[in-house]
C-alpha cells in the first residue's frame, strides 16, 4: 500500500469528520431562535435582551463550524501530514 495514498485517504475522511462540526452548530443555533423566539412571545417588553443574548451566543456557536471548515481546509488543501512521509 502506497502511504501516500493512504495519509490522503484518511486525510479526506478526517476532513469529511471535521465539517460535521457545522451539522452541530446549526442545530444549536436553530434551536436557540426558536427557544428565543418563544421567549419574546412571552415578554416582548424583553426583546432587545434576549435577541442580544441570543446573537452572542450564536456568534459563538458559530465558532465550533469555521473551526471544523479550517481543519478540513488545511488537511485538503495544505496537507502537514504529507511532508512527515
Amino acid at each position: 500500500m502506497d502511504a501516500r495514498a493512504f495519509v490522503l485517504g484518511m486525510s479526506a475522511l478526517a476532513a469529511g469528520i471535521c465539517t460535521l462540526a457545522g451539522l452541530g452548530s446549526g442545530l444549536g443555533q436553530g434551536i436557540a431562535a426558536g427557544q428565543a423566539a418563544a421567549a419574546v412571545s412571552r415578554q416582548p417588553e424583553a426583546r432587545g435582551s434576549i435577541m442580544s443574548t441570543m446573537l452572542i451566543g450564536a456568534a459563538v456557536a458559530e465558532t465550533c463550524s469555521v473551526y471544523g471548515l479550517i481543519i478540513a481546509l488545511i488537511l485538503l488543501l495544505a496537507n502537514p501530514l504529507i511532508a512527515l512521509l
